[in-house]
């Protein structure tokens, strides 16, 4: 009868295969994480280059983390994020935040109208109570804020200029989120609930007649081939959204030091960053509409003061009356001047 090999010399030959089968695979260590966002990728909108110039960082400074970007909601739909972002189908994005205002109704404050008047207001906004209450909210959701945007916006008609409240009546207005969308209604329009990377063809179609999204945006998704008029932000910007880069908890958890402090210093590269380009979003759509031949106007105090008026009447009333502390918000976020 045939001698049988020594356990041990089959255990040894096993664990040199498993070993050389490892071998061939990536370190263990490495993280991937997927970073989903809406806006065009590789065309110099400045979100996107936000997101990609976390990446880059990141992946250059071979901690074991490599992020993957997703740009023109081509892994997830843009209003799809935050939940995404819960089940672990996506591990970063970049959006709007009023977007998840239906999981968090606090998150509509971040685009409220009236309530952000500048480039320099909204850096001053970022340092404020008011803010360290939205980033509470984000993170009892489950997140975490990685780098403030705030995105100046604009409006415009597909047929006419939109300057007094009077101008919206009868007009199919998309808007940006559902605090935007009480105020047009409360000046007459009827509201069209689309994401900004469907307006384009909204407006050529008839869908909708007027439209409001963030500077960036107009440009990006070239609404000055369907708008005739827009209403840019000048001194008297009456929109202005929030627009972070968020991880979620579960892929932060996962993080070892040397890897977060990787993602933090990249992450306060990109804001500063932002912040310098988000001026120059405002500057980009002004020029690409007086390109393209239509009209650009801006908002006179009188003119700003008529939209507050009917945004304190519809905005401001129904999310001090229906959010969780609401009217608390709106209050810290008016304080700062």
């Amino acid at each position: 009868m045939p001698h049988s090999q020594p356990v041990w010399g089959r255990m040894a030959r096993g664990a040199l295969a498993v070993l050389t089968g490892l071998a061939s695979l990536p370190a263990l260590a490495d993280i991937t994480l997927k970073a989903s966002h809406q806006f065009p990728g590789g065309k110099g909108d400045v979100r996107d280059e936000m997101v990609q110039m976390i990446a880059r960082e990141v992946n250059a400074a071979k901690v074991g983390v490599q992020i993957k970007v997703y740009p023109g909601a081509s892994l997830v739909k843009a209003q799809e994020q935050w939940k995404a972002m819960q089940t672990g189908q996506i591990d970063m994005t970049s959006f709007p935040l009023d977007y998840a205002s239906g999981f968090h109704p606090q998150f509509g404050a971040t685009l409220m109208p009236g309530l952000v008047k500048s480039h320099e207001h909204a850096l001053r906004l970022n340092k404020s109570p008011f803010m360290d209450d939205i980033r509470k909210v984000v993170e009892e959701g489950g997140a975490r804020v990685l780098a403030d945007a705030w995105l100046a916006g604009a409006f415009g008609g597909k047929d006419k200029c939109i300057r007094n409240p009077d101008d919206v009546k009868g007009m199919k207005v998309r808007s940006a989120g559902a605090t935007f969308a009480r105020m047009w209604a409360g000046a007459g329009a009827s509201i069209v609930s689309i994401a900004s990377n469907e307006v384009y063809n909204a407006l050529q179609q008839g869908v909708a007649t007027g439209t409001d999204t963030s500077t960036g945006s107009m440009v990006s998704f070239r609404l000055y081939e369907q708008l005739k008029c827009v209403t840019a932000p000048g001194d008297n910007a009456l929109w202005f959204m929030y627009e972070p880069v968020l991880i979620s908890k579960r892929a932060w958890d996962k993080l070892d030091d040397k890897q977060k402090a990787a993602i933090l210093a990249a992450s306060i590269k990109a804001q500063a960053y932002f912040a310098g380009e988000s001026k120059k979003l405002d500057d980009k759509m002004v020029e690409a509409f007086k390109k393209a031949g239509d009209e650009v106007i801006t908002l006179s105090d009188a003119e700003f003061e008529a939209w507050r008026a009917v945004a304190q009447k519809t905005s401001y009333k129904e999310f001090g009356e229906k959010v969780p502390g609401g009217k608390e918000l709106i209050d810290k976020a008016l304080s700062v001047k």
